[in-house]
């Protein structure tokens, strides 16, 4: 039997530091909602089977007016108080045997990355994107001194999304967190579950304040 994708989508976070009066995933790039370039790219994808997208309550409509144009099946959910609450809401949908869990706010992942990252998580289980860093890094405080020791960056990446699970072992890694994460790689690292890495994007930036709304617009007028 054909191993069934599915593809979850966050987008019922506020996004309060882009200071926007809605939902940043509804503010428009180059004439378009955010959000609607990330449905774009799942729908492109033809490994995907199913789209789950996860909406704040009250904006179902908004989300809805999206999907109409969308190649592939969408269910719309509700999304809970944390990150990992409404990653559970959408899993909990998913008909998929693996199943990718996506933030809204990175409208410009490619299908050549969801691809990769489905064949990952086919042999592993469990696989993320990441990138590694490239700054100095330094211990210390805005406003404080420096310390004198480099933090080693050889060892530390940049976690991205989407990230692929067997849909069995993210219901349980989820259901069993008790801290809130800030990605879901978190719920099954404290299972002691390996997670695997796959290279990332350096374009698939996350849309967390209005100077990155300016920097995607760049992106599209380079790729156009």
């Amino acid at each position: 039997m054909a191993t069934r994708i599915s593809a979850i989508i966050l987008a019922a976070g506020r996004g309060t530091r882009i200071g926007a009066d809605k939902n940043k995933v509804f503010l428009k790039i180059a004439s378009r909602p955010l959000l609607s370039y990330t449905l774009g790219t799942f729908a492109e994808c033809e490994e995907i089977d199913e789209i789950i997208l996860v909406v704040a309550s009250g904006e179902e409509n908004a989300a809805s007016a999206l999907i109409g144009d969308v190649a592939k099946d969408v269910k719309i959910v509700h999304g809970g108080a944390r990150r990992q609450d409404s990653s559970y809401e959408g899993v909990r949908a998913a008909q998929g045997d693996i199943v990718l869990i996506h933030d809204a706010a990175r409208p410009f992942v490619s299908v050549d990355l969801i691809s990769r990252l489905i064949a990952a998580t086919r042999v592993h289980g469990a696989c993320v994107p990441a990138l590694p860093v490239v700054d100095t890094i330094r211990q210390g405080a805005l406003g404080h001194p420096l310390e004198e020791a480099l933090v080693d960056r050889s060892c530390l990446l940049r976690m991205q999304t989407p990230q692929g699970f067997s849909r069995d072992l993210i219901m349980k890694a989820l259901s069993e967190t008790d801290n809130d994460v800030t990605d879901d790689a978190a719920a099954v690292l404290a299972r002691e579950t390996p997670v695997w890495t796959i290279a990332g994007e350096e374009t698939n930036i996350k849309v967390t304040t209005k100077e990155d709304l300016a920097l995607a617009e760049l992106i599209l007028a380079k790729r156009a």
